[in-house]
C-alpha cells in the first residue's frame, strides 16, 4: 500500500454522463489549485525573476559573467550553494556543447535543469509504504523543530484524510509542552480523528505504544504521531526518537512506515540545517515544506529535494486546511516559470 493510497475512496459503477462530469470536476479542480499554487509562490517567483532579469539586462549572451551573476542569484533566492553550483555546471556544459546561447533562452535552460535535478530527488518516493500490510495502520512519525508547523501539518492531514473517509488515530508523543498536546487536541477534534494523549512530561515512547495498540486494535487507517521538537541536544533527540521507533515495532511489524520532516520554508538556510540535524538523528523519508506563501524563500523546496535527496512530500501554501497540498514537482515548476514551452 502505497501512502497516496490511502486518500483514494472506492470508486462506484457510474454512468458515461458522470464519468465526463468528473473528468470536467477534476480539470476545473486543477486549474483552480495551479493557480492557487502560483498565487502561493508569487513572492519566491517575483524575487528570482526580478533578480534573473537584472542579471541578464544589457546582455545578450550567457557567458562567464552572466553565469557568476546567474549563481548569485540562486544563492539569494536561498536554492542553497551545493545546488546551485550543480545547477551553474550543467548550464556550463550546455553552453559549451551549444557553442552560443541567447541570454533569452536562459529562463528555460534554468527551469529545464531544476526539473532535472527534483526529478532524480524524487526517484526513490515509489518506496513509500511498500511494507505496509493491508489491514494494518499505515503510521507516519512527523519531526521537526518547534514552530515550523508541525502541528498544524498533522492536523491538515489528519483533516484531509477524515475528509477522503479514513480513520485516523493521532498520537501526542511530544510531551515537553502541554500546549503543543492541546493545540494538537485542538486539531483532533477539528478534523474528527481520535487522539491519544497522556499528561505532560510523560514518556513519548508510552503514547507511541499506547497509539498504535488503539489504533490497530480498531481497525485505524492511518496513524500519526507528533513528537518533540528540540535540537538542544542532538544526541538526546536520537535516542528518544530511535526508542520511539523501537516501541513503534513492537506493536506494527516496520513501523513507522514514514518519517516526515516538516520545515518551516520562510527560514530559508536554516531549514537546511535543520534538515540535517534530522536526518543524522533519524532515518527521514519524506518532508513538508510549510509557510511558503509568506516568503520568497520558495527556491528552499529546490535545494533541499536537491542536496538530501528526500523526496517533499507537503508544501503548504495558506491557513487553509486544503492548502497543506500534496507536493507535484512539475506543477510546482510551472507555478515558478510558467507551463513548459514544450
Amino acid at each position: 500500500m502505497g501512502f497516496f493510497d490511502i486518500f483514494k475512496k472506492k470508486s462506484q459503477p457510474a454512468s458515461a454522463e458522470s464519468d465526463v462530469q468528473t473528468i470536467e470536476q477534476a480539470e476545473e479542480q486543477k486549474v483552480q489549485e495551479q493557480q492557487e499554487l502560483n498565487t502561493g509562490l508569487e513572492r519566491t517567483k517575483t524575487g528570482l525573476f526580478s533578480k534573473l532579469a537584472r542579471a541578464v539586462a544589457g546582455r545578450s549572451t550567457v557567458d562567464a559573467d552572466v553565469l557568476d551573476d546567474l549563481e548569485e542569484v540562486l544563492i539569494t533566492s536561498d536554492v542553497g550553494v551545493e545546488t546551485t553550483v550543480k545547477i551553474i555546471e550543467r548550464i556550463e556544459q550546455r553552453v559549451a556543447r551549444d557553442k552560443y546561447m541567447n541570454t533569452s533562452e536562459l529562463q528555460q535552460i534554468l527551469r529545464d535543469e531544476i526539473v532535472a535535478l527534483m526529478d532524480e530527488a524524487h526517484a526513490t518516493e515509489g518506496n513509500f509504504g511498500l511494507d505496509a500490510k493491508e489491514g494494518e495502520p499505515y503510521v507516519v512519525m512527523v519531526v521537526g523543530v518547534n514552530g515550523a508547523g508541525k502541528t498544524t501539518t498533522i492536523g491538515k492531514l489528519a483533516a484531509q484524510l477524515k475528509k477522503a473517509g479514513k480513520k485516523v488515530w493521532i498520537g501526542a508523543a511530544d510531551t515537553f509542552r502541554a500546549a503543543a498536546i492541546d493545540q494538537l487536541q485542538v486539531w483532533a477534534d477539528r478534523a474528527g480523528a481520535t487522539m491519544i494523549r497522556q499528561e505532560m512530561g510523560s514518556d513519548p515512547a508510552s503514547v507511541a505504544f499506547d497509539t498504535l495498540q488503539s489504533a490497530k486494535a480498531n481497525g485505524a487507517d492511518v496513524v500519526l504521531i507528533d513528537t518533540a521538537g528540540r535540537l538542544h541536544n542532538k544526541i538526546g533527540l536520537m535516542n528518544e526518537l530511535t526508542k520511539i521507533r523501537n516501541v513503534m515495532g513492537k506493536v506494527i511489524p516496520n513501523a513507522p512506515h514514514e518519517v516526515m520532516l516538516v520545515l518551516d520554508g520562510s527560514t530559508g538556510q536554516n531549514a537546511f540545517e535543520q534538515a540535517k540535524q534530522f536526518t543524522q538523528a533519524t532515518q527521514v523519508t519524506s518532508l513538508a515544506i510549510t509557510k511558503l506563501d509568506g516568503t520568497a524563500k520558495g527556491g528552499v523546496v529546490i535545494g533541499i529535494s536537491d542536496q538530501f535527496h528526500i523526496p517533499v512530500r507537503y508544501i503548504g501554501i495558506g491557513e487553509g486546511v486544503d492548502q497543506l497540498r500534496i507536493f507535484d514537482r512539475r506543477d510546482f515548476i510551472n507555478a515558478l516559470f510558467g507551463d513548459a514551452k514544450n
